[in-house]
This record gives C-alpha cells, structure tokens and sequence, in this order.
C-alpha cells in the first residue's frame, strides 16, 4: 500500500537524488481525521475516512467538506516539491483541493501569496491546474487538453528548481514556464477547498508530500494503478 510504505519512500527519493541531503520533506498522510503530519486539523462538514485501492484516505462531498491545518508546509523554501496522491470523483467544473497560503501581509491584498492544486472536471474527465503567486509573480500550469478519467488514483506534483515552475500528472510533465518565485511566508492550509471556503472537491486524498527541493521525476512517489 502506498500510505504504508511511504516512510521508507520519502528516504528512498532523496537517495535517488545526490546534492539533495539537507532537504526538508514533510508528509502529510490522510488516515485519519485527528491529526495530519503532526497537526490537529479543523474539520468542516462530514469528511469521513475511507479504504481504498491505496490504503486509508479522506474522501470530501464537493459541497461542505474541508479540512484546515496550521501550516504551511513549504513555507520559506526557494525550491520545492509539492505532490499528493487524490483520486477526482466528478461535481463541479472548477474544484481546488489544496490551498497553501501565506499569513497576510500588511498593505498586501489578502491571501495573495499562495500556491495550490485545483482540477477542472469536463465530462467524465478532468484537467490540472497548479498556479503560485506572491509578490511579483504569478503563474498557472494549465492544459485543457490533457484529459484524464474521473474515478481513478493519480499522482501530481509541482515543482520549482530556481528557474522554471512544473507540474506533473503519474510522473509526466504537463506543463512549465519559468518564474521569478520567491519563498513564500508562513501560514495555512486549505485541504477539500480554496481556503477562503469555497470550490470544494469531490474525491478523496490519501497522501501529500512536500520537499524543499525540486526532485525529478525519477524521485516521485510512484503512481498509482490506473484503477
């Protein structure tokens, strides 16, 4: 089970990648609705637990469900990798399922600095969006092209080597650009929903890591079976 053998992964993917020795990853695992990555999160709604094809997770009701936690977790990293293992159940066209924001900043619009994952469902299929912004840039990695079915297990990530921002889907590269990023503050995370309580998800979460550090593919934790 991927939940299962995750610790011994997230070592496994810093062997894999020399230089990357002093990274910091953090691991937040959806097997419960108590405590994620050493945090007790706010729960809203009736998310519930549930087995799946890999291991415990949370599933959401793309209307009420969330999940908030004190963190968050990449804050201050110049380079990093963010991935989570989600399975997308279909609902509304525009879905943002984890929200990393920054603490608000005095004279700053509200909760501009963030980075996050959203899905746009169209059909049976879905498409990714990933998008970071903070002061001075902006930017989203969207393909309506590259479809995918509802109803299955995937693997996404993002990544920022210092020059050019990726996002992947299942370890291949789906779109990239070169951004002028700069770490981001501490502050929070949004899971099921954007953080300001609206674009729920409907689907279910099993795991997410973030390192600061931008990993290869190679790296990655391994997609899941396609069913």
């Amino acid at each position: 089970m991927i939940a299962r053998r995750l610790g011994a992964l997230a070592l496994a993917a810093l062997a894999l990648a020399p230089g990357l020795a002093m990274a910091r990853q953090v691991v937040w695992r959806f097997d419960n609705l108590a405590r994620i990555g050493h945090l007790a999160p706010k729960v809203l709604g009736h998310p519930r637990v549930e087995r799946s094809a890999v291991g415990k997770a949370v599933a959401f009701d793309g209307q009420n469900d969330a999940l908030i936690l004190p963190r968050h977790p990449l804050a201050g990293a110049a380079r990093f990798t963010a991935e989570a293992v989600f399975r997308p159940d279909g609902g509304a066209f525009e879905q943002r399922w984890l929200h990393l924001a920054s603490d608000d900043v005095p004279g700053r619009p509200p909760g501009e600095t963030r980075m996050l994952f959203e899905i746009r469902v169209v059909g049976a299929s879905w498409y990714l969006d990933t998008f970071v912004k903070g002061a001075g840039y902006s930017q989203v990695l969207v393909d309506p092209a590259r479809l995918h079915p509802l109803g299955r297990w995937y693997h996404v990530a993002q990544t920022y080597d210092g020059t050019t921002y990726r996002s992947y889907v299942n370890g291949v590269l789906e779109g990239e650009a070169r951004v002028a990023f700069a770490p981001q503050g501490p502050g929070s995370s949004s899971v099921g929903m954007r953080r300001n309580g609206v674009n729920h998800f409907h689907g279910a979460i099993a795991l997410a890591r973030f390192t600061t550090a931008a990993l290869a593919p190679k790296a990655f934790l391994p997609a899941p079976s396609p069913r």
